[in-house]
């Protein structure tokens, strides 16, 4: 498997963040491709709500998930049982060697997962390599330093520097977005469609949301225990941000929102 370190781990706080994601929050994007009888890989799937919208969309077609830890399966495969569906499967595997032969997959899907990885084009290269000729390679990433909010909060802002300067420590790109497209023209396609679009947090509901999650991310997720291994920072600090996002979410004008790029990609 790839030495690469996920920056976020599988704490339950990241877990219900993941959870939340569906199709048509996540992957509008991709909608137009996905008819009934294609078959789907989808690389980095986690707890698997976005794979299972996949597999609703392309019944009878054939979907499978992947991911490195085997974790995030577990809820995955509860969900399939309760869906009743049966044209979905998770396993555990390597986006940098996905156990496919060539040509297995109409569409090759990965979403928050190249901002991960130490090599994202070499992992574009094997995205490519399982899709059928003339298929969708399909990726979605965030970028950090696009993310916006108001009112401002000094709290937030030593957040964002912690979050880049520990996703960069473990040789990543908090700043995917922006470079999806270079990634992939590198990985060596030449029919691209890039677009983008946005989560917002701006009701009561959704600020607190947001917030109590990246404030227990702070505190307790891998991301805290990376930040205070390599000095990043240290308990306090990571206490006080987490204060920071509550008092922010309390602000009655408090607004979020996540820029997020988008590349479909046809396989050569």
């Amino acid at each position: 498997m790839a030495p690469d370190t996920y920056t976020h781990g599988h704490h339950a706080s990241v877990l219900r963040s993941h959870s939340m994601r569906t199709v048509e929050n996540s992957a509008a994007y991709l909608i137009p491709q996905l008819r009934p009888g294609r078959a789907v890989l989808d690389i980095g799937c986690g707890p698997g709500t976005i794979t299972l919208g996949l597999a609703e969309r392309v019944a009878p077609g054939r979907v499978v998930g992947i991911d490195r830890e085997a974790v995030p399966l577990a809820s995955a495969r509860t969900a399939v049982a309760e869906k009743g569906l049966t044209n979905v499967d998770f396993a555990v595997g390597d986006a940098y060697a996905p156990d496919f032969p060539d040509g297995s997959f109409d569409i090759v899907h990965a979403h928050q997962v190249l901002q991960h990885l130490t090599d994202p084009v070499a992992a574009l290269v094997e995205m490519r390599r399982v899709c059928r000729p003339g298929g969708i390679v399909a990726v979605r990433d965030a970028d950090y330093a696009a993310m916006t909010w108001h009112p401002a909060n000094p709290r937030l802002d030593r957040w964002l520097d912690v979050y880049h300067r520990v996703a960069r420590h473990n040789q990543a790109e908090p700043d995917a977005g922006r470079r999806l497209r270079s990634w992939a023209l590198a990985a060596g396609f030449t029919e691209l469609t890039c677009t983008a679009s946005a989560w917002c947090y701006a009701s009561d509901d959704e600020r607190a949301w947001w917030a109590d999650t990246w404030a227990q991310r702070v505190t307790e997720s891998a991301l805290a225990e990376q930040a205070v291994a390599v000095g990043i920072s240290t308990p306090d600090e990571l206490a006080d941000i987490a204060a920071g996002w509550r008092a922010w979410a309390d602000e009655p004008d408090a607004w979020f929102a996540v820029l997020n790029a988008e590349v479909v990609a046809i396989a050569p």
